[in-house]
């Protein structure tokens, strides 16, 4: 019996961000491809959408420095994750933290970020 993408969509839905995370390396690793390839190739794809100017921004950890438990605490604040969530994403770095945040809010949380000593990019 093939599955249909609502099925997937149904099971991703139901799975705990680590799990989220460690499916996302699995399939990563068997197709010889990188989500954060495909998500760049995205809007070059569009034309007209990478012409204006960009409104939302996802929020990148790049790494976590050497202050791994106040990064965990500032990502935990900007998320809402728990505490084994928050470290799995600290952990799994580089990893998106938040996706399609406001300029602001999203340079708001980068400085953050970079103060409790985490290498951060805004994309």
């Amino acid at each position: 019996m093939a599955l249909t993408k609502e099925d997937i969509i149904n099971a991703v839905a139901d799975m705990s961000v680590m799990e989220v995370v460690e499916l996302i390396e699995a399939m990563e690793e068997k197709f010889g491809v990188s989500a954060a390839a495909a998500v760049m190739a995205g809007p070059a794809a569009g034309g007209e959408a990478a012409a204006e100017e960009q409104t939302e921004f996802d929020l990148v950890l790049t790494s976590a420095g050497d202050k791994k438990v106040n990064v965990i605490k500032v990502v935990r604040e900007i998320t809402g994750l728990g505490l084994k969530e928050a470290k799995g994403a600290v952990d799994g770095a580089p990893a998106t933290i938040k996706e399609a945040m406001s300029k602001e809010d999203a340079e708001a949380a980068k400085a953050k970020l970079e103060e409790a000593g985490a290498g951060v990019e805004l994309k």
